[in-house]
């Protein structure tokens, strides 16, 4: 049986050293060959790192949506966006006055799909006081969400305003949830369920309670900071709107839950052991429309600001962001298929620079190096364009000078062992 196993390609990098870098770096879902909605590559195209700063390319088509889907009451459809983001390494908490999550993108899941804020970018009567919650309206009353509780805008773009469905399996609460997406202070984003001792991941798992509650209001006059409002700005009735069909039907009570006012807290997880401040996605058991069960509750994601700092110039966030040109040296990362540890014997490979110009360098490390492997470059469409043999156990160079600029995939091995790498050609 033919076995093809994905590497990973790094410059001069060994599979230690992968382990060894950040998870803001390793955790995106990548994909360069798999056609989904729209005729378009799903999930993530592209990561690149530097020592600073890791740019995520991605085309904001997740693999969950169906290639013919049709959003039920929603006359836009989702487009490629040819986003590029960039997230640092580093973040640190914001010290000055907070940020709000504003409008659009405000993080991104790992998949590449876009996060928003809980608002749906209307308010009552436009006076920009009670905004409206897009889970009330967008999802219980408008019905323009997916299964997997997203969909696009008037610009094409796809996103969620809060747990993503289809991400994580949002009623698995015997195991902390995973690692799903990062905002764009550059904090982690985590599941709804995690240890109730945050510093200790051999305690208890629990489902992560939020610190926000329905305000006990009978109009809306006022707001959840207790300003008193002239009558212009005061709100519909309860009777018209129910209480949380608005942002500001919603008040923070610190120590309610587990998190805090923007959602987080600082832990320990599987992927930071050192400890890292991150935000949860919060659940609950909700009987709504659609029934009982297990289902997003507010504020969702981020709270109303961001925890960490955030930094405009980064190109992430306001009108017109998410194009960021990479004008630094960066090492390209391409993810390992868990596949790897299954082929015992598979030959070891290193090939480098990744990306390449003029050269690549291949070294096969085999137990039997009186054995020529194999090696085959193909682009895209899967045409050959190189075919060569490699020694094992010395540098093999291969010629790239008539390859253009782009992406191919490297095959070595034999039919029975196959690794597959993803080439990128830059000059």
């Amino acid at each position: 049986m033919r076995r093809i196993i994905h590497l990973i390609g790094l410059s001069c990098t060994s599979l230690l050293s992968v382990a060894q870098l950040s998870p803001v770096i390793t955790c995106w879902q990548q994909n360069t060959t798999e056609i989904g909605f729209a005729d378009e590559l799903t999930n993530v195209q592209a990561v690149n790192y530097s020592v600073t700063y890791v740019y995520v390319r991605t085309e904001d088509i997740p693999s969950w949506i169906p290639v013919l889907y049709d959003w039920p009451n929603n006359p836009w459809f989702a487009v490629p966006m040819n986003y590029q983001f960039r997230f640092r390494l580093n973040p640190i908490p914001n010290v000055g006055p907070e940020t709000k999550t504003g409008y659009g993108h405000i993080g991104l899941w790992k998949n590449g799909c876009s996060i928003y804020n809980p608002k749906d970018a209307k308010s009552y009567q436009d006076s920009l006081t009670w905004f409206q919650n897009a889970w009330y309206w967008e999802h219980l009353l408008g019905e323009t969400f997916d299964d997997c509780i997203g969909h696009p805008n008037q610009s094409g773009e796809y996103h969620t305003h809060v747990s993503p469905a289809c991400l994580y399996d949002i009623e698995d609460s015997t195991q902390a949830s995973p690692l799903i997406g990062y905002a764009f202070d550059y904090y982690p984003i985590y599941g709804g369920y995690g240890h109730t001792d945050p510093m200790d991941t051999n305690s208890a798992i629990v489902r992560l309670r939020s610190s926000y509650r329905l305000r006990t209001i009978t109009d809306r006059t006022t707001l959840p900071d207790c300003t008193v409002l002239p009558p212009t700005l005061y709100g519909p009735s309860l009777d018209s709107v129910p209480l949380g069909g608005y942002m500001e039907d919603f008040e923070y009570l610190e120590g309610l839950g587990d998190l805090d006012e923007h959602n987080g807290r600082f832990c320990i997880t599987e992927d930071y052991p050192d400890g890292i401040y991150a935000y949860f996605t919060t659940l609950g058991w909700v009987n709504d429309v659609y029934g009982y069960g297990i289902k997003p509750v507010f504020p969702y994601v981020v709270g109303t600001a961001y925890y960490g700092e955030v930094y405009p110039a980064d190109g992430n966030t306001g009108p017109s962001s998410g194009f960021v040109v990479i004008s630094e040296p960066v090492t390209a990362y391409i993810q390992p298929s868990t596949a790897v540890a299954e082929l015992e014997n598979a030959p070891r490979i290193n090939l480098y620079p990744n990306p390449a110009t003029d050269a690549v360098i291949v070294e096969v490390d085999q137990s039997d190096g009186s054995v020529l492997v194999p090696a085959t470059i193909l682009d895209m469409n899967g045409a050959t364009i190189v075919q060569t043999t490699l020694f094992p156990g010395t540098p093999n160079r291969i010629d790239l000078g008539g390859l253009a600029n782009g992406v191919y995939s490297v095959r070595i091995g034999t039919d029975d062992q196959v690794v597959a790498y993803r080439m990128v050609v830059v000059r």
